[in-house]
């Protein structure tokens, strides 16, 4: 009997291993597909021609974790900088806190308040993060992550799914600017590296 619920565990753990690398395999081949998109690519004219994939780093499913999250709900709406002179309507959702390589962290999560009334994105997190990787393997602003509210309590976190701000590809594109307290004192080898031009 303990044989059999050994082997039992076993299987279950590799089919979430499985379960949690194709997800983020669909997610970086969609993202790739936006990318070779003559309509939504963030690509300037010179670097979409040459385009075939971005670069990823393989995907890590250690970098996948589940947040506890606290919300913070009496936060006040607050403006943003950006890349340009352009503010942006963010409201802190919940702080996440999580373990990653034997480490506690946490990091602020935001609701866009532009996207609030609109039924697409209302369910829609916003999750920008700095890390000991930006500047050399990736884009030196950092990266982000857009995330789907899964309740009050839990949240996934799958760091496969970090890209770059559209700014990294195309000046003519206004970034949201991570906030200094989103910052991982670990280096991050998940999700998309630098763009090379």
């Amino acid at each position: 009997m303990l044989l059999a619920t050994l082997i039992f565990c076993l299987v279950l753990n590799v089919s979430w291993g499985q379960s949690k690398y194709e997800a983020a395999q669909a997610y970086q081949d969609q993202l790739d597909m936006e990318f070779a998109d003559d309509v939504l690519s963030p690509l300037t004219m010179e670097d979409y021609v040459q385009f075939s994939t971005l670069p990823f780093f393989p995907i890590d499913t250690n970098y996948v974790v589940k947040a506890r999250l606290e919300l913070t709900p009496e936060d006040s709406v607050f403006k943003m900088p950006t890349s340009t002179e352009r503010l942006a309507e963010y409201r802190r959702f919940a702080i996440a806190y999580f373990e990653l390589n034997g480490q506690e962290y946490q990091l602020n999560l935001y609701e866009n308040m532009r996207n609030k009334s609109n039924p697409k994105y209302k369910n829609m997190l916003f999750l920008p993060f700095k890390d000991h990787t930006n500047g050399e393997e990736t884009y030196g602003g950092g990266r982000y992550i857009e995330l789907e509210k899964e309740g009050d309590e839990f949240i996934t976190i799958d760091f496969n799914r970090a890209f770059n701000p559209y700014c990294a590809y195309n000046d003519r594109f206004s970034c949201p600017i991570v906030p200094k307290e989103n910052f991982l004192d670990l280096p991050v080898k998940a999700g998309v590296k630098a763009h090379k031009h």
